[in-house]
């Protein structure tokens, strides 16, 4: 059953540099180490798109002579539902769809 642990981790740790791919003792601590990251890493992925999706609609809204609080405000207050990801391929992929909603945002902030 040890062997079966050691070589579990040894595998986990094929690819690390020096003693970490194939010593028990250093492979076992970088492969604990390698999931804290991980799972640090995978929550800050979210933020880090949020923050690249917000950039990219901010961008859009210049464009369109709007604050980007002034349309996630007027989406607001015309009810209309739709998350940063798709705002920003609409600003990408469809600039006139983009510009529909804008105008339906403004609509709602007067």
């Amino acid at each position: 059953m040890r062997h079966k642990r050691h070589k579990k981790i040894i595998e986990k740790a094929s690819g690390y540099w020096g003693r970490k791919k194939n010593v028990f003792s250093r492979a076992h601590e970088q492969v604990m180490k390698s999931g804290q990251y991980a799972f640090r890493d995978r929550r800050a992925k979210k933020r880090d798109f949020r923050r690249l999706w917000i950039a990219r609609i901010s961008a859009a809204c210049t464009d369109c002579d709007i604050k980007y609080s002034q349309l996630i405000s007027g989406l607001t207050k015309a009810g209309i539902q739709v998350n940063r990801k798709m705002l920003s391929e609409l600003a990408i992929a469809d600039p006139a769809a983009f510009k529909a909603v804008v105008d339906q945002a403004r609509a709602a902030l007067v």
